[in-house]
């Protein structure tokens, strides 16, 4: 419950600052003698007593007093009090999400996270390597946006604003005809006038109008017109060009791509004249003509063409460790501009020594550094190009909204007297729009007019396509199929769900799993050891030739015993690769997380699929979850000689204002009864008491009716029959529900309920069972029919009449058993129980995917993605575990072999070009590991399952 006021910082930790209200004061006395007895408590900073308005403010330090605390305190002194609701913090955190552009590996991540950490006002903050992005969750209060952004570019990276997190929505419009400041300040005039419009900035150089506005109040069409009204029609106004991740990724192959391409043309040449030329006779003479002592020809050509590549195409890398270097951090840039400066500037010395000299003989390593400085281009160009496929989920789900619309325009009485096509980003709430037959939906909504069926896949992965008709649901960017129908949106913009799976499967890409950690650590200290090791490998080498311990033959004709010690150094600081390490997990929970929402089960982030992989146990609740979860009256027995219509209609008058699913299925029952089933209209229900997990009773007609089980007819005193014994019993042997009825404290009858199994409930407990996971059958109903249901699909475990408030206690106690738990329930009445897991499973969400307790969303109603999830996350881990074993096992068996360990034996050494080539290859082979598990496809057991969907009459 903290309803903060503010936070301030002093000596080095956080107040926050708290208004309570204290009745009872009279004088300042009263206040004196609370202010002296809040001050005598531990971490109080200030305490402000006003007697006039019956207030109290504090600013404390958490860690040493709570608001609990202080409340007693006041109490004590003979006050009362309450803490004080500010509703303006209710929302005190907002998420910031932010591109950055420069990062290269774990140690650039890592620099930044710890940057973001340290700002006053942040409570967290995650940066993806993978996807180049961070969220920020901050006190708008505390921190701005733009503090964000200027400490993440003050550690030397490029930060650019994706989203700010803030309840207004925002539109970016084109704006043609924009040519002076004064027709900039006649549209940001006309824009301000409009009720709802919170902030207008204007880019005169790209013609840009960014408008900031309340959804509820404005929107984009009446921006538009507004705008194209104003100044007699000069200007035309559009939805600007959308700029999002793909457009950005696609910038970022090109300029790799560009950047490669240009070393090439350098590269090449110098690559022909040191490796290839030398051995054509002609052109080889050419090359080798001293120019001036002993400097040759062939020299003079590579070190032209080598120095636009090491400082000019190569310029990155030296920005990029500067900026590490004055952060006290070291990445992977510094291992390359360490590597090619040392062949580099090593080449010039021995060039300007040839010139210089008469008898000296060196060897320059030109085409070591131009070499090595594109084959690492062309690592990173193939790795941003694998990357962008890991993140095709995101991409394919932004697809599947519809470019255009057809927006209707209805006279009162709803007739069309209008249509016209417009962008589908134009579409506010409210608005009926015309959904043709093969078109897309633009946006959620329900239908008004109309039927058809609607192919939902795409989003629920539900393959049949379902009815529709007046009053039904439907969602954004499914595919209408053959009929035509009108809808009036009610969720357009970020409110639709297609952008809530975007953000929710971009959030699980953004979240780290602990096994991360493990990459985070190495990389602390990877580039320093490497330094060191490379420097170690020259010394031994330099120190072995010096001392003559080694023969004579060990070493090249063309080079010298400090040449070849300089090529071993130079090799293992470039064939060291920190990237794949920090690559191998994020881009396999990318695709993992991709692939699943793919299936219809939304994974939330790493942390989940890590738990999931590890699930041992899982608990299942009964009804909508192991049942299909529309309940049916099955039989009746009515006790007294009431007709059967008279008895429902007093049921369903009781019963209609509970919203539970036995209810609903006994008002749909008593409608049916009816002469006209779609006007039926109930007696009124006075005195109206739901009783939780037990039933419900009200006054109908005079009469008092209560329709529950069991323990409510004992619990009200209410002898229950020996034939309504026998039927309870007999209900409860078929796995059905019984129900009692009673008029007046008399039991008047006997209503039993089924809800059928789930297709293949029983064969996904049984593939359970071969995955050696144990299944938990946990239920409020009676424990007859949790019997008869767990026998019925092979569930050993059951735990009945249980209600939710006991489910949480029952998970934590198979987790002190040491099981590792996964909850599966519908979301409704088992959210405790699912926040308490280690995994909880939301089943059957279809739209409803902000269910904050599930760790995982499962979008359609099938069981068996219970074992998708589950198989996913374990193939997921496989592959991660697979890719740190590449990553760790490149850079073991890599470092020692760049160091010439094979030399001694063999003769075999690696050339830093090669070692170079070698170190771009890992990152890319280790991304293309991830991208393996878009092959992934559901357990063949799944595929053996006949499952028939259930009709309901």
């Amino acid at each position: 419950m903290s309803q903060k006021e503010n936070k301030v910082e002093g000596e080095g930790s956080e107040a926050l600052k708290v208004l309570f209200s204290v009745i009872g004061m009279t004088c300042s006395a009263c206040a004196g003698s609370v202010e002296k007895a809040i001050n005598r408590l531990p971490g109080i900073r200030e305490a402000v007593v006003d007697v006039l308005n019956n207030r109290a403010q504090v600013l404390y330090n958490p860690s040493l007093v709570n608001e609990e605390t202080i409340c007693e305190t006041i109490e004590n002194v003979g006050f009362q009090t309450t803490v004080i609701k500010d509703e303006t913090n209710e929302r005190s955190t907002q998420v910031c999400k932010i591109h950055i552009n420069g990062m290269t590996c774990t140690s650039c991540s890592s620099t930044i996270e710890s940057a973001l950490q340290a700002i006053f006002g942040v409570q967290k903050a995650q940066v993806a390597l993978a996807t180049e992005e961070a969220e920020v969750h901050h006190n708008p209060k505390i921190v701005s946006y733009n503090t964000l952004l200027q400490v993440i570019e003050d550690t030397g990276f490029e930060a650019i604003i994706i989203s700010t997190g803030e309840d207004i929505s925002k539109i970016e419009l084109k704006v043609d005809g924009i040519d002076t400041d004064h027709t900039l300040k006649m549209i940001e005039k006309s824009l301000q006038v409009i009720p709802g419009v919170q902030e207008i900035v204007i880019y005169p150089e790209c013609n840009k109008v960014s408008i900031s506005y309340e959804p509820d109040m404005a929107g984009p069409r009446t921006f538009i017109s507004i705008i194209e009204s104003t100044g007699s029609g000069r200007f035309k106004a559009t939805i600007y060009p959308r700029e999002g991740r793909e457009a950005r990724r696609k910038a970022e192959i090109k300029q790799y791509y560009r950047f490669f391409s240009w070393s090439l043309v350098f590269t090449i040449p110098v690559f022909l004249t040191s490796m290839v030329f030398m051995y054509i006779p002609g052109i080889r003479i050419i090359l080798d003509k001293k120019l001036y002592n002993m400097m040759t020809a062939g020299m003079l050509l590579r070190w032209e063409l080598s120095t636009p590549v090491q400082f000019i195409i190569g310029r990155r890398f030296y920005i990029g460790s500067y900026k590490a270097l004055r952060h006290g951090s070291a990445n992977m840039d510094v291992l390359i501009a360490l590597g090619t400066n040392s062949a580099y500037f090593y080449s010039v010395y021995s060039l300007f020594r040839a010139a210089y000299s008469r008898d000296f003989k060196g060897t320059d390593f030109f085409e070591t550094s131009s070499m090595l400085i594109s084959f690492i281009l062309l690592g990173k160009y193939l790795e941003v190009l694998a990357k962008g496929k890991t993140s095709e989920a995101i991409a394919k789900l932004m697809d599947l909204a519809p470019e255009t619309a057809i927006l209707l325009t209805l006279d009162h009485e709803g007739n069309v007297l209008s249509e016209q096509e417009i962008d589908s980003r134009l579409v506010q709430k409210n608005d009926v729009i015309k959904i043709i037959p093969g078109a897309k939906v633009a946006a959620d909504g329900y239908v008004l007019w109309g039927e058809s069926h609607v192919n939902e896949s795409m989003i629920t992965g539900e393959a049949k396509a379902v009815a529709k008709r007046n009053g039904d649901k439907v969602i954004g960017g499914t595919v209408n199929e053959n009929g035509v129908l009108h809808i009036k949106a009610t969720q357009v913009g970020s409110e639709s769900s297609l952008s809530q799976i975007v953000r929710l499967v971009e959030s699980a890409q953004m979240a780290k799993a602990p096994v991360q950690k493990f990459a985070d650590h190495i990389s602390k200290y990877f580039v320093p050891v490497v330094i060191m090791l490379s420097f170690s490998t020259w010394l031994a080498w330099f120190l072995a030739g010096s001392f003559h311990s080694y023969p004579k033959y060990w070493i090249p004709s063309s080079m010298s015993s400090f040449e070849l010690a300089l090529q071993f150094g130079i090799s293992v600081m470039v064939i060291a690769c920190p990237c794949a390490l920090g690559l191998a997990t994020p881009t396999a929970v990318m695709v993992g997380t991709g692939v699943g929402a793919s299936q219809g089960v939304l994974i939330k982030g790493g942390q989940a699929l890590e738990s999931t992989h590890k699930v041992n146990c899982i608990m299942f609740d009964k009804t909508g979850t192991l049942t299909v979860g529309k309940p049916i009256v099955v039989n009746t027995q009515i006790l007294n000689n009431m007709e059967l219509r008279e008895f429902y209609k007093l049921i369903a008058a009781t019963e209609v204002n509970s919203e539970h699913p036995l209810a609903k299925a006994l008002v749909e029952y008593a409608k049916k009864l009816t002469e006209d089933e779609e006007k039926t209209v109930w007696p009124e229900a006075q005195d109206f008491v739901s009783i939780t997990g037990n039933g419900v009773k009200a006054i109908v007609e005079n009469k008092e009716i209560i329709v529950g089980n069991k323990s409510l007819m004992l619990d009200q005193n209410i002898a229950i029959p020996v034939g309504a014994e026998h039927m309870l019993a007999q209900a409860e042997g078929m796995a059905q529900t019984g129900i009692l009825v009673c008029i007046d404290m008399e039991v008047a009858g006997v209503v039993a309920i089924s809800d059928p199994l789930k297709p293949g409930a029983k064969n996904v407990i049984s593939i359970l069972k071969s995955m050696k996971i144990r299944s938990i059958l946990v239920t409020g109903d009676n424990w007859g029919t949790a019997n008869a249901i767990a026998k019925e699909v092979g569930i050993e475990t059951v735990i009945a009449e249980a209600k939710p408030e006991d489910k949480a206690k029952i998970v934590k106690d198979f987790q002190a058993s040491g099981y590792t738990l996964a909850m599966v329930g519908d979301g409704i009445n088992d959210s405790p129980a699912l926040a308490a897991a280690d995994v909880g499973m939301a089943i059957g969400a279809g739209t409803d995917i902000a269910i904050e307790a599930a760790d995982i969303v499962l979008m359609k109603n099938n069981l068996e993605d219970v074992i998708t999830a589950i198989d996913l996350s374990r193939k997921t881990f496989s592959r991660i575990r697979l890719n740190y074993i590449w990553a760790l096992g490149y850079n073991l068996l890599g470092i020692p072999i760049a160091a010439g360990t094979l030399f001694p034996l063999t003769g075999f050494r690696l050339p830093p070009w090669i070692a170079g080539a070698a170190m771009a290859g890992s990152s890319v082979s280790v991304v293309c590991s991830s991208l393996l598990l878009k092959n992934y496809k559901r357990s063949q057991k799944l595929d053996n399952l006949d499952l028939h969907e259930i009709q309901i009459e």
